[in-house]
């Protein structure tokens, strides 16, 4: 697994920014795996994130598992990460109310995600 070319925006290809001024947030592109034995971060998946989820793709519950991984992960509460698309798909975008830096921070600091 070979990490993608990055964007112009971004050393990640899998984050950007939306927003203006105060209303800036950092969005995130996963690619998922439901029904996984645990929920990890395992990689790369066409330019986004591949996560694995502990939890069925059934109702929802994969959704909330990952909201509830993003928030841990990150440090931000689950009001804090919005799911914008892909609601019923293996490939998602999130919406996260901190900075594309904060993400970017926590994303370097991933052992899975380096060359």
């Amino acid at each position: 697994m070979s990490k993608p070319s990055p964007t112009p925006s971004t050393p990640w290809p899998c984050l950007r920014q939306e927003g203006k001024g105060q209303t800036q947030r950092a969005v995130l592109d996963i690619s998922v795996s439901p029904n996984a034995k645990k929920t990890e971060l395992v990689g790369w998946h066409d330019g986004a994130l591949r996560i694995r989820l502990a939890a069925p793709p059934v109702d929802g519950a994969a959704n909330d598992a990952l909201r509830k991984w993003l928030a841990h992960e990150l440090g931000l509460s689950q009001s804090q990460v919005e799911l914008l698309r892909g609601a019923s798909g293996r490939r998602k975008q999130w919406a996260l109310d901190t900075s594309i830096e904060a993400v970017a921070a926590w994303l370097a600091t991933q052992p899975t995600l380096q060359n």
